[in-house]
Parts: structure tokens; sequence; C-alpha cells
């Protein structure tokens, strides 16, 4: 995230700074999805022993509100739209948005 200018975001740690349930719900509206929100990455799956496959949105939402490490990141949230997690797609449309500012 280095190749970015964040000056001007608001940066926060989640690990210490929990997300909460109203700005969990705005990021929602973006993706209308807790899936697309959630790391399947987490290392808390394997350590709760989670079967993913039978998750419902509710479980998602629940999770990541639980525990830092369910939810993708890094996240970049603007006023129109969302960027979620490090997927090569998603950097590169951060690229995009940084260059178009």
């Amino acid at each position: 995230m280095s190749e970015f200018d964040l000056s001007n975001w608001k940066l926060r740690e989640i690990k210490t700074q929990p997300i909460l349930d109203d700005e969990l719900a705005a990021m929602h509206s973006f993706t209308n999805s807790y899936e697309d929100l959630f790391s399947k990455r987490s290392t808390q799956i394997k350590a709760e022993n989670l079967d993913v496959k039978s998750f419902k949105e509710e479980d998602f939402k629940n999770l990541i509100l639980k525990h830092y490490s369910f939810l993708k990141r890094p996240v970049f949230l603007t006023d129109k739209e969302i960027f979620v997690g490090n997927a090569k797609e998603n950097i590169e449309n951060l690229r995009e948005f940084f260059r178009v500012r």
C-alpha cells in the first residue's frame, strides 16, 4: 500500500479499534454481500474449525464483527465505492482510483 498517497485518508488499525456494526453495514451497502467482505484466509477459520461452505450471510457478518481477521484487508471506503482485499484486480482498481484523483 506504500505506493498510494494516503495522507488525506483516515487510517484505522482494526486490531485495536474493532469494526462496529454500523461501519460493517456501510461496507455491506456497497457489496450487498458479507461473504465478499469475509477473508477466507483467516487463521481463525482453522483455529475454530469452521465450515465456511455452510455459512449464511448472517454467519459471515457475525464472524467479521467477532474477530478482525475475518475482514478482508485492506479496505478503502469512499463516498461512492469500496475496495476490499488485496486481489490483483482490486489493487489495479485502486491504482486507477488514485490516478484519477
